[in-house]
Formats: C-alpha cells, sequence, structure tokens
C-alpha cells in the first residue's frame, strides 16, 4: 500500500518551503551587500529584485498553512526534495539578469548545478562577471554543500516542529549529537571554521602568485568554499589551471579531504577518539580505493607522456584523484588533453573514482565508500559461507562509530542505491549518445552528472541541446538525493492524484 499525500499534507509542504523561500531570500543579502559595498550597482538591483521575488513566493506559500504542526517523516520527505528545486528556480533568477548566460534554462542549469555542490557550468565570458554574481554563485554552494535542511534547521527555521525525519530525507542518517539541532549546529560550525582558515590559507596564496588585495581575498574566499563543500565552480574560465601555484592545489586537497570525511568521524576526532576515525571500514575503505586508482592513474599519465618531470605528474595525479573522487569537479587536466592526449583507459579510471564518490554524511555525492566497503564486507563473508561446514554459523560485523552488525537490511538498501545509480548512468549514457556524441565522453559526463562531480569532457557547455540541458539538471537533483528519496516522492505523488477504482457491486 503506497503512502498517499492528502490536501493537508500539501498545505503543511506548502509552509515549509515558503520558510525555505523566505531563508533563499535572505541568503541573496550576502551578493547584496558586496555588490553595495563594491559599487555594483546593476548587480544590487538584480538582487534586490531577486530577494523580493523570493520573498513574495515564500510569503504565499506560508499563507496557505500559517500554523502547521509537526512534520510527518513522508512530509519532511517531500520538502527537502522539493526545496532543492524550488532554490534552483528562484536562485537562478539574479544570474540570468546578469547577461551571462544565454537563456533561461541555462541559469536553471547553473543554479540547479550550484545547489547540489556539481559544479559544472553554462556561464558565459565569466572571466568579467561581477564579483556580486561570483559571490552567489559561492554561496548557494556553500549553504548546498552544507545541506539546505541543515543550515535551516541550525537557525531554528523549523522551530520545533521537526524530528530526525527532517534531517534524515537530505541524506544523512548519522547524528553527531543526539539532538538534531544541535547536529546540524555542530556541521555549520565545524564548516565554517575551516572555510575560513582555509579562506586564510588561500588568499595568502593568491597574493603570493601577484594578486591585488581585495582580488586575492575574494578568489581565497570562493576557492575555499568551493573546495571544502566539493562545490568545484571557479571564478576563472581556465578553472584551477589558471592559478599555477602548487602551494595552493595542495591547500585546495587538504580542504577538499576535509570536506569529503563523515562529518560524525570530524566529531570522534575532535572528541579525542582518534582511534575510531582510523579503525572505520569508511576510512579504510577510502584510503584503500585511493590508492588503487592514484597508482593506476598515474601509470596512464607516464604512457601519455603529458607532463616532463615526475614531480608535476604526482602533483596533478593526485589532484585529478582527489578532485574526482570527492566529486569537487576542479581539473588541472585541461578538457583538450583529457580527449586528444590521455588515453580513453585514463578516463575509465576517473570514471570509477567519480562513480564511487566520497564518504557518506559528508559534502560529496555518488555512490559513497560506505556503501562499497559494506558490500565487499558481505562479499567476503559470502565466501567464507560457501568453504565453511554446514553446521557453521557467523555473525559479521563492521566498525563504524563503534562495532555494528552486517544485516541483510542494511546489504539490500546499499544493493537498492548502487543498482539505481547503475541504472542512472546507464540511461543517461544512452541518451547523450544519441545526441552524436562518442561514447566515451558520454559516459564519463553521464557519471560526472549523475554523481554530481561536475567534470567535463567538454560535452557540458552552452551550445549543447536542451533536452540534454534538462536531463542533466533531473540527474543533478536526483543525485543530490541519492535518488531513493526522489523516486518515493515521486511515486507518493503519483499514488496521491490517482484515481481510486470503483469497486463493481455483485
Amino acid at each position: 500500500m503506497w503512502q498517499k499525500f492528502s490536501f493537508y499534507d500539501f498545505r503543511v509542504i506548502a509552509h515549509y518551503l515558503g520558510v525555505l523561500m523566505m531563508f533563499l531570500a535572505a541568503a541573496e543579502c550576502v551578493p547584496f551587500v558586496v555588490a553595495v559595498v563594491l559599487g555594483e550597482w546593476q548587480p544590487a538591483s538584480h538582487y534586490l529584485f531577486g530577494m523580493g521575488v523570493a520573498l513574495i513566493v515564500g510569503s504565499l506559500l506560508r499563507l496557505i498553512l500559517p500554523s502547521p504542526g509537526k512534520l510527518t517523516p513522508k512530509q519532511a520527505l517531500a520538502v527537502t526534495g522539493f526545496a532543492w528545486l524550488a532554490l534552483a528556480l528562484l536562485g537562478c533568477i539574479p544570474l540570468y539578469m546578469s547577461g551571462h548566460y544565454g537563456s533561461m534554462l541555462d541559469a536553471v542549469f547553473e543554479g540547479m548545478s550550484a545547489w547540489t555542490t556539481t559544479g559544472c557550468s553554462l556561464v558565459q565570458d565569466i572571466d568579467h562577471m561581477s564579483i556580486a554574481d561570483n559571490t552567489w554563485r559561492f554561496t548557494m554552494q556553500c549553504i548546498g554543500g552544507q545541506g539546505v535542511v541543515v543550515i535551516a534547521l541550525s537557525l531554528g527555521l523549523f522551530g520545533r516542529a521537526v524530528d530526525s525525519s527532517l534531517y534524515s530525507s537530505e541524506g544523512r542518517s548519522e547524528h553527531v549529537i543526539p539532538n538534531i539541532m544541535q547536529t546540524a549546529r555542530f556541521i555549520v560550525r565545524f564548516s565554517m571554521a575551516t572555510i575560513i582558515i582555509g579562506t586564510i590559507l588561500t588568499t595568502a596564496a593568491c597574493l603570493f602568485i601577484g594578486m591585488a588585495p581585495v582580488r586575492a581575498f575574494f578568489n581565497g574566499l570562493w576557492l575555499a568554499v568551493a573546495s571544502f563543500n566539493t562545490g568545484g565552480m571557479t571564478s576563472m574560465s581556465t578553472g584551477i589551471i589558471y592559478y599555477h601555484c602548487a602551494p595552493l592545489e595542495i591547500v585546495i586537497m587538504v580542504l577538499i579531504l576535509l570536506g569529503s570525511i563523515n562529518f560524525t568521524l570530524h566529531s570522534e576526532v575532535w572528541k579525542g577518539h582518534i582511534e575510531h576515525f582510523f579503525r572505520d571500514i569508511e576510512i579504510r575503505t577510502l584510503v584503500v580505493w585511493l590508492s588503487v586508482i592514484l597508482v593506476a592513474f598515474v601509470a596512464t599519465l607516464c604512457a601519455a607522456k603529458i607532463y616532463d618531470d615526475l614531480p608535476t605528474l604526482l602533483r596533478r595525479a593526485a589532484f585529478t584523484v582527489v578532485a574526482a573522487f570527492s566529486s569537487t569537479g576542479f581539473q588541472t587536466i585541461s578538457v583538450n588533453q583529457m580527449t586528444t592526449v590521455i588515453s580513453s583507459g585514463a578516463l575509465l579510471i576517473i570514471i570509477f573514482c567519480m562513480a564511487v564518490g566520497g564518504s557518506a554524511g559528508s559534502t560529496t555525492g555518488g555512490i559513497k565508500v560506505l556503501r562499497i566497503g559494506v558490500l565487499v564486507k558481505e562479499l567476503v563473508a559470502y565466501i567464507k559461507d560457501l568453504l565453511a561446514p554446514a553446521s557453521a554459523r557467523q555473525v559479521v560485523m563492521y566498525y563504524h562509530v563503534g562495532r555494528r552488525p552486517l544485516s541483510h537490511d542494511l546489504v539490500r538498501a546499499n544493493l537498492v542505491v548502487l543498482l539505481l545509480y547503475g541504472v542512472a548512468f546507464l540511461i543517461t549514457t544512452i541518451v547523450t549518445v544519441t545526441f552524436g556524441y562518442a561514447a566515451a565522453p558520454s559516459m564519463f559526463e553521464s557519471v560526472s552528472m549523475v554523481s554530481n562531480i561536475g567534470m567535463s569532457c567538454g560535452i557540458i557547455q552552452p551550445g549543447m541541446p536542451d533536452p540534454l540541458k534538462v536531463l542533466y539538471i533531473v540527474d543533478m537533483w536526483a543525485g543530490r538525493l541519492e535518488y531513493v528519496t526522489l523516486i518515493a516522492l515521486l511515486v507518493s505523488i503519483i499514488a496521491s492524484i490517482r484515481p481510486k477504482r470503483r469497486v463493481r457491486a455483485r
């Protein structure tokens, strides 16, 4: 029996979406203030208009049900699912008005990419984009990286009408602290502290390469935000390659790695339980996986003979692997090199790296290494069962913030997510190929979209077909919700609007 939404449910959902739209209006104050301080008056008017639209829409939605009760799990699911879409649609208005996007669809694509921290972009002439517009792009990545619901919970925007269902609906099943609101606040505080320290270091690196102080500060801030939140957008048309700074790349990699680790494990280290960190199946799986991928990728780059010296090759290889697995999407290997110089084998390695992703409960996308670690553990246990005597019975345990039993329900849930990602990869690749693109780049781009990575072989650009843009927007949206949430939401909506069958009297 499918759960259905009642008319009251839709009113509750509308109210809390209205709360988030008003939060969007408050978030747009950041680029508005930057525009006013720097004298960018035209962008300032755009954000003033955007705030007005968000406030009007938010107020109207809240009036649908002025005093809602406590959110149920299915209502929380809908609020989270629709929130990302609504934020992308309304948040892109100032970007479209900037004149740097060929169509409203391009601006929506940019908005969805920023909120979901995918990081790919359809912006035109980005080198001359205003500081305010760039600040908004990175503000969306910052909020999206933490999670819109997490930020809202930390600010108390939902009042007391919340429970763990709203927190979990955004793909976070583990609580750093037993209290939901305190957990959200820990995530936000830890993230802000890391971004501030990262901004100081990246700004220093930008000053070192000769940037003016104001420009160095904003570039440093944007890079720190995009790195820790694994967003991947940059303010330059050539991306990270523009900076040509090894110390900056090292700082960025450290920030990316910090953002790619489960916030629960960060909390364990903060509490002094360092042994829990190194014993965790997630960390061990991540270390083994990255080591294998890095060795294989270095070997393919050596065969391609792109770089003359080994240190540069190792640095670029490490940066690419870290950016790929973390769903950050920064590229120090140009699109031309990706398509014409390195081998198809190297592309395949990066595809696998992007598909797996980082830690669960972090800012990363992809399938997640925790799921891979659990499935490998189950595979080993299954082989042991085959070789063991018929009378033998084993209880399989794994270590993830304490010892846990490896249940069949957990394995089944992980297999379902793996299957859904695989189906999404396949469908997106087939559709991309039908538009005339080669198979290898199509596969690369599809995995990049579905896993919220943002790396590109050159397919993602303003001139690509509109249906493909729409498909990629859906991929980014569904990937951020890890597919299960979105499918459950769509099924519930369809079940709600489907007419009831009449029972014939005999």
